[in-house]
């Protein structure tokens, strides 16, 4: 029985270095990873899909990663969108639409995903959706190719991009003057 006493205690000794060891080395490999976001090797361009835009403002709701590229796409009623990836990933989407007039920002905000308890602002032009989705409707944007109907801009961000109400509330309002500046507007 003495001899099988000190076998025991050293056996669980060891069990208890084997665990030490283990949460050490799990605790290096997750500072190894960090919790910092993945870094955003790519350069954001001055102008998307033709449409001006701050770069600093557009790269602040994307994700990390290495390349960025965007595609121009033709919705129904003369609308357009430029969907930008990173990473081949679908990160964001800018959209210029035609609505009836008449229509506010609020009503036209519900035509689009991740819109849901928006704060509208104080002059009704804008609408921003948590940190994921924004309205703006131009404020003098006409076309002889859409007689009675206002131009909004939208912006979207993917599930894998930045969520800041901050940051979203400047870039609808940049992206919507960069609008209303653009050929869009006659």
């Amino acid at each position: 029985m003495s001899v099988r006493a000190p076998l025991r205690r050293h056996r669980f000794i060891g069990a208890a270095v084997s665990l030490s060891a283990a949460v050490v080395l799990a605790s290096s490999l997750s500072a190894c990873s960090g919790d910092d976001p993945p870094k955003k090797a790519y350069t954001v361009p001055a102008s998307l899909c033709g449409t001006p835009v701050d770069p600093a403002l557009v790269k602040a709701v994307l994700p990390g990663g290495d390349s960025i590229s965007s595609a121009t796409s033709r919705l129904n009623d003369g609308a357009t969108r430029c969907n930008v990836s990173i990473d081949g990933k679908a990160a964001l989407s800018l959209t210029q639409a035609w609505w009836s007039e008449g229509q506010t920002t609020a009503t036209v905000s519900e035509g689009y995903a991740g819109t849901d308890d928006g704060a509208l602002s104080d002059d009704g032009r804008f609408v921003v959706y948590t940190g994921k989705a924004g309205v703006g409707k131009t404020s003098s944007c006409t076309s002889s190719e859409h007689p009675e109907q206002d131009l909004y801009a939208v912006v979207q961000v993917s599930d894998s991009g930045v969520d800041d109400q901050t940051v979203m509330k400047s870039l609808i309002v940049d992206y919507t003057t960069a609008v209303e500046r653009s050929a869009a507007c006659e």
